[in-house]
């Protein structure tokens, strides 16, 4: 009997030994191809640029190219899918957003990935509020007048978003909590209808990505009301928070996160997150994204699953008060 235990030790330490071995030869070697990046969202918007911006410097600091790859569609479910669904070896890579990583759970009664259990977190990446914008004829210059113009007019005003419970959808919801006015929701598929119709004043507002409006701000078809976030932006300077506009705690927004399945080894997700820390600490890294509204928050791997759920507690309750639930 204590023949056989020994025998047992000296195979586990042997292969504990060859564990490690494997790893740390992985973590040596890796990688040995190209990367994919896989972005939820079509090309051309805030995530495919801040993907594609960190895509070239990291292919160049692993000696392989980091391709990116679009995947739109289904609120950001089905690039989610495909990741979590692929091989955990450290050549496919997600862009997770704040729909991705801790709404669509919350929104949907069965969703085909599980955010905690298939992603590990690679790095936090980035946050921006949304910009609260209406059409330049309508006639209001600041939140307490557009609340003012809700209220006495209860059934006339309607708000766009991208999509049912999506994070400008949320945004809206959650405005309406925090000043006790009444608006209709009409969600759109994608922000190019939805801007449209707020052009066409056939909407009254929008909570919106800052780089999809800011080109309508500045020509001046559009007037920007106020920012979601909880301090004033260096692209918009004039333009004020909610919070600040008589609506202390008001917060909402949108964050970015690089994940990679679950079971991917733990050297390569260290050496994504050594990476892609030094890339988004760079100067140009900064100014760039600076111009986008896109605060870079670079961070421990363990930081990307807090975020979330931290991301979770606040919008659960919201999400389950207004009764907002999806299908697929």
């Amino acid at each position: 009997m204590k023949t056989l235990k020994n025998h047992l030790i000296r195979m586990g330490v042997a292969l504990a030994v060859m564990g490690l071995t494997a790893v740390t030869s992985t973590a040596q070697t890796y990688p040995i191809k190209a990367l994919k990046l896989v972005v939820p969202y079509a090309a051309g918007g805030s995530t495919d640029q801040l993907a594609r911006a960190i895509a070239e410097p990291l292919g160049r600091a692993l000696g392989q190219p980091v391709v990116v790859e679009n995947k739109p569609g289904g609120n950001t479910i089905i690039g989610a899918d495909a990741v979590a669904k692929s091989t955990p070896d450290g050549y496919t890579l997600f862009m997770g957003s704040s729909a991705s990583l801790a709404v669509n759970p919350l929104l949907y009664s069965k969703l085909p990935y599980d955010p905690s259990a298939d992603f590990a977190g690679v790095s936090m990446l980035a946050a921006s509020p949304l910009v609260m914008v209406v059409p330049a004829s309508l006639p209001v210059t600041n939140v307490k007048e557009f609340v003012e113009l809700a209220k006495r007019r209860p059934d006339a005003l309607n708000f766009a978003s991208v999509g049912n419970g999506n994070p400008l959808h949320l945004a809206g919801e959650l405005f309406k909590v925090a000043t006790g006015i009444e608006m209709t929701h009409v969600p759109y598929n994608g922000s190019a209808p939805a801007l449209t119709a707020l052009l066409g004043n056939q909407v009254q507002v929008m909570f919106d990505v800052v780089l999809t409006s800011n080109p309508h701000i500045q020509s001046g078809k559009l007037r920007a009301l106020a920012l979601t976030g909880t301090e004033r932006l260096a692209l918009l300077p004039n333009v004020p928070t909610i919070a600040g506009s008589g609506y202390p705690g008001y917060e909402a927004g949108i964050w970015f996160a690089m994940v990679v399945p679950k079971a991917t080894p733990a050297a390569i997700v260290a050496r994504l997150n050594a990476e892609v820390t030094k890339i988004l600490a760079q100067p140009d890294m900064k100014a760039r994204f600076d111009g986008l509204a896109l605060e870079l928050i670079p961070g421990p791997s363990e930081e990307v699953a807090k975020y979330a759920q931290r991301e979770q507690a606040r919008w659960g309750r919201l999400i389950r008060d207004k009764g907002i639930r999806l299908e697929l």
